[in-house]
């Protein structure tokens, strides 16, 4: 059983992204504890049946969902009448994808953020927590990442979840809007799709060795990562949610454990095909992937008094 902060009573979330990997984990215990969640989607990645999945056990009477896109601003008004505090995770997310197309990634994750800051603060809204990514410290290469050293930006991807941050820290300081980024270090859990050319490691992994296949490592498999459950990232929306503390800053939130990928090929063998051979293919590192990525998580532990409720190892045995 999961332990999450305790959530005040009668308040309605805005979760945008809604049918999509994190969005239905944030929509699922939302419910779950009784609160009221309007969910925003285009259905452009994000799926009806993730949904269906996170509204079965606490019923649906207490949520409303909405289909369109961030990148219309009347859309993103409708969607925050009578909120209370914005989860916004809809984005386009792929290293990959946004080195091949730069300009949708602009009009989504950037326009499209600035359109929920907007509607947000015209419906007087408490607070927006958004979703930004480890993938703004291109670069830089310290073994830890600390909030405030960046280096140069690796892929489109990368500068569009930095630019949210800026748009995000003038929203607050200028128009009272009170607005926390979320760095994530490399998110799985339950209900990632491992299907797709950009697909992440872990759903992909998985899903090959599963059925028999095998799974690709890009570069020696030496790159570390720090992995972090859905459960952890939940958590800590929640708390960046209600801290007093918190607003106008950017917090990591990963484990602060850094893990190979020839390691995480091995716990994934170890937990779904015990006493199998590795098997696995190697190809070239792709563009805008960064070489080692891991947390410093200091700073969410001083101010969100944030601590990861489940590692590696256990985050897996929940899929």
């Amino acid at each position: 059983m999961i332990e999450y902060p305790q959530l005040p009573s009668g308040k309605r979330w805005l979760v945008t992204g809604a049918a999509g990997f994190i969005g239905s984990h944030l929509t699922e215990v939302l419910l779950s504890k009784g609160q009221s969640v309007t969910g925003l989607d285009n259905l452009s990645t994000g799926k009806i049946s993730n949904l269906d999945e996170a509204v079965k056990t606490a019923g649906d009477k207490n949520f409303k969902f909405i289909e369109g896109s961030i990148t219309d601003l009347d859309t993103c008004r409708k969607a925050c009448e009578g909120v209370d505090y914005v989860l916004h995770h809809a984005a386009l997310a792929s290293v990959p994808a946004s080195m091949k197309d730069p300009v949708n990634y602009n009009e989504v994750n950037v326009s499209g953020f600035v359109n929920i800051l907007q509607a947000a603060r015209e419906n007087k809204i408490k607070r927006v927590v958004y979703a930004s990514s480890s993938a703004v410290y291109g670069d830089e290469d310290s073994p830890e990442k600390v909030e405030n050293k960046i280096g140069k930006f690796l892929s489109p991807y990368a500068m569009t979840k930095y630019l949210n941050e800026v748009y995000a820290e003038f929203f607050t300081r200028v128009y009272g809007l009170e607005c926390v980024g979320l760095r994530y270090f490399n998110v799985f859990g339950k209900r990632q799709d491992p299907n797709g050319a950009y697909a992440a490691v872990i759903p992909k992994w998985i899903s090959a060795v599963k059925s028999g296949g095998l799974p690709v490592i890009y570069g020696d498999g030496t790159a570390t990562r720090d992995f972090c459950a859905v459960q952890n990232i939940v958590k800590a929306n929640f708390l960046a949610a209600l801290e007093h503390d918190a607003a106008g800053n950017v917090f990591n939130i990963g484990c602060g454990v850094s893990t190979s990928l020839n390691d995480l090929m091995k716990n994934i063998y170890e937990i779904f095909a015990p006493g199998r051979e590795i098997k696995f293919k190697r190809e070239a590192p792709r563009d805008g992937d960064i070489l080692h990525s891991s947390a410093s998580i200091e700073l969410a532990k001083k101010i969100l008094k944030f601590e990861p409720v489940l590692y590696l190892k256990e985050g897996l045995k929940f899929l």
